[in-house]
């Protein structure tokens, strides 16, 4: 054990993990908290660290059977010269996930802004944490092939999932507070789910898409959402 924790390519491996886990778990977090901005108030906090606790669990878990995991890369048959694994089923049905969702997201949104009387309409519970369960399992599966490609070691992988899914636990609240009390933003995390999803099937298909350009797009996209809401708030203050 105190090998591990003098050797500083230990170190450099979990800090480099650790970062990359949050990062990738931005998306994560942004569509927990989407998904659950349709609970009653007293349930949407509850909800939404069942969801990140529920991910945590499921990449341990993942982690655990690594080998399993390796062989969900094996081609299981072939479609247009294009060979289908595991993986890719996998990344297939979060994909269609996503879009359905956010395209049922993007279609409440657009009703709700027409009909500004209309009784908002609560999602029971357990759908939610159904649908954050299927989410997680999607996302942990990147996650933990991002862990092993990085480590060598379970103890260092696991800690590192550990140690980001707490910051995430930290965060959670005021991204879900910053999304709920600003509409434009929540539709731009609903574009950014059908963002998520497109690429998703793509790679389910063979299509690959770095992940470094979706970031890009999203990080772009949302200081440009930063501006807009800038120039809306001088507007106000300027109205009599």
């Amino acid at each position: 054990m105190m090998e591990l924790l003098l050797d500083p390519a230990i170190w450099a491996a979990f800090l480099t993990l650790t970062a990359l886990e949050i990062v990738l778990g931005i998306d994560n977090l942004i569509l927990i908290s989407i998904l659950t901005d349709r609970l009653p108030k007293e349930k949407k906090k509850f909800a939404r660290k069942l969801g990140l606790m529920a991910a945590l669990a499921t990449r341990i878990l993942l982690l655990s059977i690594a080998f399993w995991v390796a062989h969900l890369e094996e081609t299981l048959f072939t479609i247009f010269d294009v060979g289908i694994s595991g993986r890719d089923i996998l990344l297939l049905l979060g994909g269609l996930f996503l879009l359905a969702k956010g395209t049922s997201e993007i279609h409440e949104q657009l009703e709700d802004a027409a009909d500004p009387q209309k009784v908002a309409k609560f999602t029971a519970f357990g759908m939610v944490i159904a649908q954050i369960a299927v989410m997680d399992i999607v996302f942990s599966f990147d996650s933990v092939i991002t862990a092993i490609g990085i480590a060598d070691h379970l103890s260092v992988m696991v800690t590192a999932i550990i140690i980001s899914m707490i910051i995430m636990v930290m965060a959670v609240d005021k991204v879900s507070d910053f999304i709920t009390a600003h509409p434009t933003v929540k539709m731009l995390g609903l574009s950014f789910m059908l963002l998520i999803g497109t690429a998703l099937i793509a790679d389910g298909l063979d299509f690959h898409i770095p992940k470094g350009y979706l970031y890009f797009a999203m990080a772009f996209s949302f200081m440009v959402e930063v501006l807009n809401m800038k120039v809306r708030n001088i507007k106000d203050k300027k109205k009599p």
